[in-house]
């Protein structure tokens, strides 16, 4: 379960754009922005949040969890 999450959040981070990869002849660099990457997980959980709430609309575990989201 964990591997599948981490996966995810590794997934939304490459997407997200939070990766630059430079290269020279003698090395090779993989360069993440910190902020990117926490942006870009951060938005994409939000979406799978909406779009998990959408799909669950009358079912008591919508019903009686909440989660608290903060946009800015």
């Amino acid at each position: 379960m964990i591997k599948y999450l981490l996966g995810a959040v590794l997934a939304l981070a490459i997407i997200g754009g939070a990766f630059d990869f430079e290269s020279d002849d003698y090395s090779w660099k993989l360069i993440i922005n910190k902020e990117e990457a926490f942006y870009s997980v951060t938005n994409g959980a939000k979406r799978i949040y909406k779009i998990a709430k959408d799909l669950i609309p009358g079912s008591e575990i919508s019903d009686s969890s909440s989660i608290i989201l903060e946009e800015d």
